[in-house]
């Protein structure tokens, strides 16, 4: 079995990372750090795990696991790595925003690669680093690689996406409390939103020439996870050429799917899918996309990269059912 460690395990992500890994066929927790936490049984912070694991965060690390998940928040990854030294052996993947830069994906002589499947499988599967994209940078790369990766991006591409709760953290903040994020929306970080470093990253590295802007609008909603983003921008193209260009684009990928439908956040809530649909109006390509923060956007996402990495089946431990109902 896989030997997995977990830093930072009282998080939302850490929480989904373990609810998942007991799952994993492959996988076997060998430790949960949190030194607020030690000594504390699991399920009593990760209250969905009550029976289905007696295991206790501890606050001393195993520095010869074969994987190890930092959910650290942003920010705090590389200050662990700089006190705690682990096995050469050791993989390691980053949820926080630390690496996923190229001028930040150096560290002791590693290199963190951009762990985004469906762009760059074949470097995942030979690293032994990787940087976990940001969620809303999940969502808003797959609406538009497609496009990117042909050189189609002619204009400014106009993002608006609303996402859970959860994406603030379990930190209290005066917009995470019931009664200011019940039956409310706002918008934040308007233009300035921090995924959009990676984002125009990527851009550039798929099409060369890209001079445009991405205007992002992120908005918080009154639902506790999921993602649902909305891109438009010029595409001379007709629809049936915009919808052949994304599915052979995806055609191998294992989680990324273009419905022919519109689609809506629970076809996605609870799995580690991206749900994606286009539709043309005069000279604009409007492309939905929607995946379930938590898991696309992060921990399923990072299972996914550990399979690639290690060589197992992609989809191992994360096939999972939608909360349609």
């Amino acid at each position: 079995m896989i030997q997995i460690g977990i830093i930072g395990g009282a998080g939302y992500t850490a929480g989904e990372l373990i609810r998942l890994l007991l799952q994993h066929s492959k996988a076997s927790i060998n430790f949960v750090y949190s030194t607020s936490n030690a000594g504390n049984k699991i399920s009593h912070i990760h209250q969905d795990l009550i029976g289905s694991t007696n295991l206790k965060f501890i606050n001393t690390i195993n520095p010869n696991v074969d994987v190890l998940f930092l959910c650290l928040g942003h920010g705090n990854s590389r200050k662990f790595l700089k006190t705690y030294i682990f096995s050469e052996d050791t993989k390691i993947i980053d949820l926080g925003n630390d690496f996923r830069l190229t001028k930040d994906n150096h560290f002791h002589k590693k290199q963190f690669i951009y762990g985004l499947p469906e762009l760059h499988k074949e470097a995942i599967q030979k690293a032994t680093h990787i940087a976990n994209p940001g969620c809303f940078a999940t969502a808003i790369q797959l609406a538009i690689l497609p496009l990117a990766k042909s050189n189609l991006l002619k204009e400014d591409i106009h993002v608006n996406a609303v996402t859970g709760a959860t994406g603030a953290g379990t930190s209290l903040s005066k917009t995470t409390h019931f009664t200011w994020r019940d039956n409310n929306f706002s918008y934040y970080k308007p233009f300035t939103h921090q995924h959009l470093g990676e984002i125009n990253q990527t851009l550039n590295s798929c099409q060369e020439q890209f001079n445009s802007e991405v205007i992002f609008m992120p908005n918080r909603g009154d639902f506790s996870r999921g993602i649902f983003a909305t891109a438009y921008t010029k595409f001379e193209g007709t629809i049936e050429e915009a919808n052949a260009l994304f599915t052979t684009f995806y055609k191998k990928a294992a989680f990324t799917f273009i419905s022919e439908e519109n689609i809506h956040l629970k076809q996605v809530v609870n799995t580690n899918k991206c749900l994606i649909h286009l539709h043309k109006h005069q000279n604009k390509l409007l492309i939905t996309s929607t995946i379930d923060n938590l898991l696309k956007g992060a921990s399923g996402q990072a299972i996914q990269n550990m399979n690639l990495m290690l060589g197992l089946q992609e989809n191992e431990g994360l096939q999972l059912k939608a909360n349609y109902f």
